[in-house]
Parts: structure tokens; sequence; C-alpha cells
């Protein structure tokens, strides 16, 4: 089954981000309100936790305080153990209601004209919440009492309080408080997915890929649990939310540091390392004290909560102020990955420590809300660099499969030639004897015959003498290395050859034209340096047409000597190219391939390298590339 590109990968991955935050952007389409908002109200303290709606109307005026709409939420005196609040309805149509923003409290009771219209019943905790409270057209004008009751808890109202159409209301109210449950759902789906395709991976993905995948399944986790909207969902599930959203917290602080270490290293001094230690080492403590606490019943809460609440948002500040200051200082030196980091995780930073530090000086009553979408661009982010990653890593999978690929060709070529080489040399040194011996006698019969005779005898000898060159060709190619070597000049031995192979051009029609740099010394034969040239020089006059030319050069680069043999012939096609210097190959009529598979071997023997570039009725050009002698 053929596996999708990283591209495409990458295309999934921001498609699913695109269809998470489609619906977010329409949530955030709630315009067109006609409300009303309440600016004050009343307020009256009771001790006991009793909702008598009898007595609380028939209580005078000043047991009653002024509440401002845009006041900070009063404190409860001592010993208070539940609150009254009483709105003034402004005139309301049919099917209107009442949107308070925030209220707190275990249990919340609603009364009109003494007459009960809401009760929460206690199955919702609530903490910061939104509550909408349907109101009738009878309502309209009259006094709204509103109960509630913390329990030992923090209990009132805090915010706006909006009295206006039921229907718009409700939209507000549902799509407002559902952002933080579609996001969250998205992350956490997306979470999954990841984890279920890092499963098929190689070990050393596995490891780089799942601190990300716990970081956005805890930023998802996070965001579902700390959503205001998820208690009408889950009614009686107020301490496993809690619990939950502790457990997030304590997975997210770890993993996002160890995914930092593991795409820019340990930092200076091992600072990175050494905060990484820090907060697994808390995290295990706080999932320690979050163990205890549920033994002992939640009887240490306060506790439990200062270790979770405060000591870890201050350790979340310092880790995010450490990790913002490590990203920009790689950034600077233009690693692209800390420059997407940087981007989304300031977006992050910027507005999670602005939210932290609102709530730590508002005594924890600010409900966080942009965080959120710092969290998306974040998490668009790490994505973005983690594709990366997989595409940096699929191009040098890549790249190796193609060295991997040529280096096999290459050995496999070798042992064909080692092969070739021992049986060349046997049959060389086994039918070169006879054919000196057969010469030998042939010479002898050719003084005492005749002239016709003399004429074939002759013919006889030639073609022993070609036989002889081949068997030559067969023993440099099994052993290049025989002659003595020595240090050459390669333009004098250039120009030797040239001078050798220029009348061959002039009668095909060509020319020999020599670019040589003076002074390239290489060490080698200098006989089976010309050889090799010879049959290169050799091959591109066969091919050349009318007005044919070959350009001959060197030069030096480094530690190298080039030598170009440039034509402009009737060229090879790319499946001609690919076979060259393979055994008994050739494209001529009459060859046997020996040539260039000798000229292989010298260059080789010499520590070099051969290339050929060609396309068909363009030419060819031939690059030999040899170690330059280092003058001392």
């Amino acid at each position: 089954m053929k596996l999708p590109s990283t591209k495409t990968a990458a295309a999934l991955i921001m498609l699913l981000l695109v269809i998470a935050v489609i619906p977010v952007g329409i949530a955030m389409e709630w315009g067109g309100h006609k409300e009303v908002a309440l600016p004050v109200w009343g307020l009256k303290w009771e001790q006991t936790a009793r909702s008598d709606i009898q007595e609380t109307m028939a209580a005078p005026s000043g047991a009653w305080r002024t509440v401002q709409a845009e006041s900070p939420r009063p404190h409860a005196p001592a010993g208070a153990a539940s609150a009254w609040l009483r709105f003034t309805l402004p005139r309301t149509e049919a099917n209107s209601a009442l949107l308070i923003d925030k209220v707190y409290g275990d249990r919340l009771k609603a009364y009109i004209d003494g007459r009960l219209i809401y009760d929460s019943k206690g199955v919702i905790n609530y903490n910061g919440n939104k509550v909408l409270i349907p109101l009738s057209g009878g309502d309209s004008g009259g006094q709204l009492y509103l109960w509630s009751a913390g329990s030992g808890r923090e209990f009132g109202t805090l915010g706006e309080v909006r009295v206006g159409s039921y229907e718009k209301l409700l939209s507000f109210y549902v799509k407002q408080d559902m952002v933080d449950l579609v996001i969250g759902a998205a992350l956490v789906f997306m979470g999954g997915a990841l984890l279920i395709c890092l499963l098929f991976l190689k070990p050393d993905f596995f490891s780089g890929g799942l601190f990300l995948i716990l970081v956005i399944i805890s930023f998802g986790v996070l965001l579902i649990t700390y959503s205001p909207f998820l208690p009408l969902i889950v009614s009686s599930g107020g301490r496993l939310t809690e619990v939950c959203f502790d457990l997030a917290l304590f997975t997210l602080l770890p993993s996002f540091t160890i995914y930092f270490e593991q795409l820019f290293g340990p930092g200076k001094r091992g600072l990175t390392t050494r905060l990484r230690n820090v907060q697994v080492a808390y995290s295990l403590f706080c999932l320690g004290a979050l163990l205890l606490n549920a033994l002992l019943a939640f009887r240490i809460d306060d506790i439990y909560r200062f270790l979770t609440v405060n000591v870890a948002g201050m350790l979340m500040i310092a880790q995010f102020i450490y990790l913002l200051y490590m990203s920009l200082s790689y950034a600077r030196r233009g690693n692209r990955d800390a420059i997407i980091f940087t981007i989304g995780f300031s977006v992050f930073a910027v507005l999670s420590l602005s939210e932290l530090l609102i709530y730590f000086f508002s005594a924890e009553r600010y409900h966080l809300h942009w965080w959120k979408w710092g969290v998306v661009v974040f998490v668009i982010s790490l994505i973005v660099i983690l594709g990366r990653r997989f595409a940096g890593s699929h191009e040098k999978a890549v790249e190796y499969s193609r060295k991997l690929e040529k280096f096999n060709n290459e050995l496999q070529r070798s042992e064909k030639m080692e092969i070739i080489s021992e049986l060349a040399a046997s049959v060389a040194h086994e039918v070169r004897n006879p054919l000196q011996v057969t010469r030998g006698f042939l010479q002898i019969l050719g003084e005492r015959s005749g002239k016709q005779e003399k004429e074939y005898l002759q013919m006889a000898m030639e073609e022993l003498d070609r036989a002889s060159v081949i068997i030559t060709d067969f023993l440099t190619f099994a052993k290049p290395g025989t002659d003595a070597e020595d240090v050459f000049e390669v333009s004098g031995e250039l120009k030797h050859v040239s001078g050798i192979l220029v009348p061959l051009a002039n009668l095909q029609g060509g020319a020999i034209e020599l670019q040589l740099q003076e002074d390239l010394q290489v060490n080698g034969s200098p006989a089976k340096f010309k050889q090799a040239f010879i049959n290169l020089i050799k091959n591109s006059i066969e091919s050349l047409e009318e007005e044919g030319l070959i350009v001959v050069t060197a030069w030096r680069t480094g530690g190298q000597i080039l030598i170009s043999v440039r034509d402009n012939g009737e060229g090879m096609k790319v499946s001609e190219l690919a076979r060259l210097g393979e055994p008994y190959y050739s494209n001529k009529t009459k060859g046997t391939g020996l040539g260039l598979m000798v000229t292989f071997r010298i260059i080789e023997a010499m520590n070099g390298s051969i290339e050929f570039h060609s396309r068909k009725g363009e030419g060819t050009e031939v690059i030999v590339k040899l170690p330059a002698l280092i003058n001392n």
C-alpha cells in the first residue's frame, strides 16, 4: 500500500484544524441582540443555607446592599452560608430570559413573586459559569430573587446581568461557551489520530512525536474541563472534571519542556534539562498530593489548591518566560524551526501570561478566556515544525536510498570486474604464447613462399597482431597498475596524445583543440594515462560528423585535477550512457567494449573517477578527476 506523501499528510492536518476553527468563528457571530444590561442589584448575606423566599421578600431595605454591575464580586463575611440577590426586571416581551455572566456556588434558586422559577437542585457546581433563567411575559417589571449557597465554597455573582430575548441569549449562551469544547475536542481527536499514525513509525520518530501528542491532548483536555459549558453536559462530574484538569496540567508542563528540549537541545549549561527535571519531579509530587487528597475524602483541598494553583501557576509563568527567551535566542541564529516556534509560542505566552497575571491579581476571580486562541496558534506552529521534521527525514531517507542504490551498483560492477579480470588474465597468458609461436612459424613460412602465399601469410600475421593487441588490453584490464609509477605532467602527455590522434581526426573532418593549464602533476603510469585518453579521444573522433570539434581541457580545482574531453558528435541515449563501462558493451558495429573497460580500470588504479554526460544529437563530455600531486 502506498503511503501518503508528507505534504499530503500536512494538508490533512491543516484541514482538521480548519474544520475545528470554522465552528469557532461561527460561534463568535452572535451580534444583533437587543438585551438590557442591569446596572445595579441588591445583595443580602445569610448565616444559614435556607432559601426562605417569604422572609427574604419581607426583609427591610436596610438589609440589602447595593451592588454595581462593574464592581468586583463582594467577599462573603465570616459565617455567611448563602446569599440573596434581588434584580429589578425591565419591561420584557414574552419568551424572555435573564442571563448572568458568572455564578459561584453549589446550588442556585430563582423566585419571582414568591414563585420558584429555577432550581439547579445541586447537580451543577457553579465556578464562574453562566446561567440562563427563562422569564414569562407576566414577569415584566417585577423583582427576581436569586439564592446561591456555597457549602464552604465561594458563592454569589460577578459580571454583567442581561435581560432580553430567550432565543438570542440562549444562542449566545450556548455558542460562546461551546467554543472551548469544540477546540478542545478537536485537539484531543487530532492528538489521538496522530498517536495512531505514530505507532507505525520507527522508534526514533515515535519518541520525537510522542511528547508533542501529549502536549496537544493535554491542551485539549484543559480546554474541555475548563469550559463553563461542560457542567451542563456532565452535571454530576464536578470533582472528576477538576481531577482531569489537574492531570492534564501535570502532563502538559513536563511534556512541553521535553518536546522543546528535543527540538533545540539541553540549552545553555543544561538549563532546559534542569527545568525539565524540576517539572517532572513537581508533577509527580502533585500527583501524589492528588491521590492523598482523594484518600482523605478531599479534606486537604486548601493545601492541594495552593500546590496545584499558586505554586504550579508561578512555575508555569517561569517556564513560559524561560522558553520564550530561549526560542528568541535560537531564532536570532537563523533556526527556522525556532522562528516558527517563537511566533506560535509568543502568541500563546503573551495571552496566557497576561491572563494568569490578571487571574492572580483578581484573587482568582478572573475567568481565563483568551488563552485558548493562543493554544490554537501554538499547536499549529508545533504541527508545522513536526511536519518540517518529517519532510526533512523523508528527504534524508530518499537521499540515503539513492546513495545506497549507487553503492550497490558500484559494488556489483566491481564484483563483475574482479571476476572478468581474473578470467582475462588467465586467458591472456594461456593464449599469448601459442600466438607468438604461430606468428614465428608464419614468418619462417613467408620467407620460403611465393609472392601469392606471402600476401596470405601477411594477412594472417596482421590478424595475429590484432589478436595480440586485444590480449594486451585484457592484461591491462586485469592488472592496470603493473607498470612503474612516476610523477608526470598532464598537459605534456595530453599534447602527445593529441599529436598522435590529430591526423585521425582530420580524416574524419574534425579537429582537436587543447585548453590546458600548465604545471598539473599527477602520480601514475604515463603510458597507461596516454592509453586511457587515446581510447577516450578516439571514441570522440569516431562519433564526429561534418565540422566536428573535440575540446580537451585540463585545470586544477582544490586538491583535484579535472580533464574534460568534449565533442559535438552524435551523442548517446540515456540507456546507452547507463551501460558504459559494462564488460563487452559497445555501441560500435565491430567494437568489443574493452577500450572503455581498460580506461575505467586505469583511472580507478590512479585513484580517480570518470563521468559521462551526453545528449543524443548534441555530443558527449567525459570528465576525469585525478588527485593532484601536492608540491612541498
